[in-house]
């Protein structure tokens, strides 16, 4: 049940819901690169994805699976940080974003994300939504890594403005191990 349950079948289920042919959406933590293509797979030929990640392991791992699935005109990925994401695109264009907190999957476990950095792109994030527009957050943290950026996140999420944006968040309290939290922010609801 787990393995079907859990803080990315969540995700995928909100981007299911509102990412349309066409949208312009950004994963901001592209890692391994299957949240790049899932949202390719879904704003199709006529939309564009934009990836983000600080390692080079992740941009080419992420290139190598849009080439294997023919999704690599739909989706570009850059070697940069989340943070910078406004750089990219526009106010009010980005239809979804995607993040994954934590570490590359299989990579180097001594780098991983930061609340000094991941805050202000959701920051940047909620000015590149559209009104309608939708965030994923999963959370990972645990081993030696992640509790800090976990908890600076779990207090900064409650602080945004409920005039402007709806936040849930999922956790599954009798789960050994540390599993991953799932946060959506729903812009405009």
């Amino acid at each position: 049940m787990t393995d079907r349950f859990n803080a990315l079948s969540l995700s995928h289920r909100l981007l299911a819901e509102h990412v349309r042919p066409g949208d312009l959406c950004i994963d901001a933590t592209a890692g391994r690169g299957y949240d790049t293509a899932y949202l390719a797979s879904l704003t199709g030929e006529t939309g564009r994805v934009l990836a983000f990640d600080i390692q080079q392991e992740a941009v080419d791992s992420t290139n190598a699976l849009l080439r294997e699935r023919g999704l690599d005109r739909i989706a570009s990925v850059h070697l940069d940080s989340h943070v910078n994401i406004e750089r990219y695109a526009q106010p009010g264009t980005v239809r979804c974003i995607t993040f994954n907190f934590g570490w590359l999957p299989a990579g180097d476990h001594s780098i991983f994300t930061h609340a000094e950095t991941s805050i202000p792109a959701i920051e940047a994030g909620l000015r590149l939504l559209t009104p309608d527009g939708v965030m994923s957050l999963c959370i990972y943290y645990g081993r030696d890594s992640g509790f800090a950026e976990r908890d600076a996140l779990l207090a900064y999420l409650p602080t945004l403005d409920s005039k402007t944006c709806t936040v849930l968040l999922h956790d599954f309290v009798n789960r050994p191990n540390n599993p991953p939290l799932f946060a959506a922010i729903l812009k405009g609801i």
